[in-house]
């Protein structure tokens, strides 16, 4: 645990730090660009666009889910599974990219995973403000429940700070992961439910449990279960424990391995 705190006190410690330079990775992203900065958005809304006239037109053949438009649904799922991508994916490779500036400057490693989920995080809070605006055009307004989305908002920051730990820290020592970790998430992407509807699928009851478990399957189902209004988080307690479970596993084993090893990044490399 001393190791937990410590890293998560560095993160307190460099909130300027990591707000500067992931404001700089955006700008360096796009500076090339025409468009700039719109492909933040327009990226992500382009893939929407193609997932929902495959699986919501053509799979689903435009039926209701829950009693919602289909787009409303997928959307809620699909927002918070583009941000989770892209911050794994860039979070695992971040100190890789960065370790031989890091070296020279004053400001801990662990930081990068955080700095590249920050970037990543612009994108994010547009594409959620379309969500509401389309929610609102098909009738989904606020209700109480819409208060929970701060506590599934923190899960889903704390999944992705503690696998952002243990990613990066993995890559120095075993390239190859990375690579793994791409095809690890193509599967993660049909069994945490941004496009379909696992519960109402045929598999066995067995399956769909240990769908459950799968932490990025929780915070979808919770902010589905927060935007549409169907239950609050303390009604899943056993679920509760087991992300939270989890979390804490990947966190205590990510900050071992990354401070064991640390101070030889660069020799890795």
């Amino acid at each position: 645990m001393k190791n937990v705190m410590l890293i998560i006190k560095e993160q307190f410690d460099n909130v300027g730090i990591i707000r500067r330079v992931s404001k700089y990775e955006e700008k360096a992203t796009y500076q090339s660009h025409y468009l700039g900065l719109m492909w933040q958005f327009l990226n992500p809304l382009i893939q929407i666009g193609i997932y929902y006239l495959v699986f919501g037109l053509g799979v689903n053949g435009g039926r209701n889910v829950e009693g919602v438009p289909f787009i409303v649904w997928m959307l809620i799922g699909i927002i918070v599974w583009f941000f989770v991508n892209s911050s794994l994916l860039g979070g695992s490779n971040s100190i890789y990219n960065k370790v031989g500036m890091v070296s020279k400057m004053k400001f801990p490693v662990s930081v990068l995973p955080s700095i590249n989920m920050a970037s990543n995080i612009v994108s994010y809070w547009w594409m959620m403000a379309i969500l509401i605006v389309v929610m609102f055009i098909f009738g989904v307004y606020p209700t109480i429940y819409w208060l929970q989305y701060i506590y599934y908002f923190i899960c889903m920051i704390a999944f992705l700070f503690a696998m952002g730990i243990l990613d990066s820290t993995i890559t120095i020592l075993v390239r190859d992961y990375h690579i793994m970790l791409q095809s690890i998430l193509r599967l993660l992407f049909y069994v945490s439910g941004p496009i379909w509807d696992i519960e109402t699928r045929s598999f066995p009851d067995w399956l769909v449990r240990i769908f459950q478990i799968n932490p990025v399957y929780y915070f979808i189902d919770g902010f589905r279960d927060t935007f549409l209004s169907r239950e609050w988080f303390w009604e899943k307690p056993t679920l509760a424990l087991i992300f939270w479970g989890i979390i804490s596993i990947i966190l205590i084993l990510g900050t071992h391995l990354h401070m064991k090893f640390r101070a030889r990044f660069v020799d890795f490399i």
